[in-house]
């Protein structure tokens, strides 16, 4: 009995494909109101923090991007966040992560720091 390679591959590579795409169809997608809800979380602290003696600013950009200034060196710091709830995450371009916790919506501990809201000019 002569073995069809070329048929065994090619169902072989089939039955992978299909497998494949399984999982990207059963994937499970955000809810428009759970997405709806992690951008009003995230939008109630997007702006700029700063500790009290203005040496660290990270600024919480609306699209899930932070850029933080060290002292003199601007944007010291940079990389992507997500908030639940009172709790951030960071995922820095370099690759290390931290955490943080908002309390209230003028207070963000992050790093054994201290950050407060900045209010804008003339508020």
């Amino acid at each position: 009995m002569a073995i069809n390679y070329l048929t065994i591959i090619t169902t072989l590579m089939m039955l992978l494909t299909m497998y494949g795409t399984s999982l990207l169809v059963n994937r499970p997608v955000l809810s428009a109101e759970k997405l709806l809800n992690t951008m009003e979380q995230t939008n109630k602290y997007v702006g700029m923090w700063v500790t009290a003696d203005g040496h660290i600013r990270q600024e919480l950009l609306p699209g899930g991007r932070y850029d933080e200034a060290r002292g003199t060196r601007k944007s010291a710091y940079q990389g992507r966040y997500e908030i639940t709830g009172e709790h951030i995450k960071y995922w820095d371009d370099t690759g290390f992560t931290a955490t943080g916790d908002f309390r209230g919506n003028d207070t963000l501990y992050h790093g054994g720091y201290i950050f407060h809201r900045e209010k804008p000019a003339g508020k």
